[in-house]
């Protein structure tokens, strides 16, 4: 039995708010059938096949699971760009290519860029794509996460050099990248309670959580490697957890870094950082 686009969404609508709802069942389609929005509106979607049409059923009954679109259909748009993902690789958000067109903005050229916690790529094949004259390199612990970022550098035609690196324990480098930006597990445990069980249930905690009593642990590390290795007048740029932005200046300013810069995202929230090292 086919269904109209008003069903699919209501049926969506049973786990997720109305725009939400909408939103994904336009994304499935499209990335899914390859129906426009024109499409849609005509009311293409009644004429799918028996075969697609069981597809998009079983779609659906995935999507009321609250497992994650983007993993459903194994794509995420970013910055422009389509990025392959999957269970255990962090899916991008819109926040982050907004980090993204800050570095993109301020580059000098022929950068030397370090992407540390790479996860799909989308920092480090973004900013490849976005400054043409850079040298980037990413870092990330998981295996998986490497295999993902690297086949997206490669459909998308980008040179960027992969490395499984645990941040944690940094080499010894001195005075070698012009950029280094992270966006590394910054949600505490306690936040858990006022999450989405499509981010609970099936994205990797390993990605997004750090203990209470240490919230910035991983801030601190890079910050720690990153004035060895920056070059002078090198940019450290961050995206943190809103809530603990003082925090992440002071500890900045320890470190030695100066010119400290918090940038708001598109939601009004502390979201950026960037640093200088003199």
């Amino acid at each position: 039995m086919t269904m109209t686009y008003d069903e699919i969404w209501h049926k969506i609508a049973t786990v997720y708010d109305e725009n939400e709802a909408k939103a994904i069942a336009r994304y499935v389609l499209d990335v899914c059938f390859g129906m426009s929005a024109t499409d849609v509106y005509c009311g293409k979607v009644t004429q799918l096949s028996a075969d697609d049409n069981c597809k998009l059923e079983k779609i659906i009954q995935r999507i009321m699971k609250h497992e994650p679109v983007q993993y459903i259909t194994g794509t995420a748009d970013f910055a422009g760009h389509a990025f392959d993902v999957g269970p255990g690789v962090l899916i991008p958000r819109p926040e982050t290519a907004e980090l993204c067109e800050w570095i993109i903005k301020e580059a000098a050229s022929d950068p030397n860029v370090l992407d540390i916690g790479t996860g799909s790529g989308c920092i480090a094949i973004t900013l490849a794509l976005g400054i043409k004259s850079a040298k980037v390199n990413a870092w990330d612990i998981s295996p998986q996460a490497l295999q993902t970022s690297a086949h997206n550098a490669s459909r998308l035609d980008v040179n960027v050099t992969f490395n499984c690196q645990d941040v944690i324990h940094y080499p010894n480098d001195n005075e070698c990248w012009d950029i280094i930006v992270s966006n590394p597990p910054y949600i505490c445990d306690k936040e858990k309670t006022d999450m989405e069980r499509n981010v609970l249930e099936y994205e990797p905690g390993l990605a997004l959580f750090v203990p209470d009593d240490n919230p910035l642990i991983f801030y601190q590390h890079i910050s720690e490697y990153a004035i060895e290795a920056l070059k002078h007048e090198g940019m450290l740029y961050f995206e943190i957890n809103p809530i603990y932005h003082h925090e992440m200046i002071d500890m900045l300013e320890k470190e030695g870094f100066c010119n400290i810069t918090i940038k708001e995202d598109l939601f009004g929230k502390k979201r950026f950082v960037k640093a200088k090292k003199l």
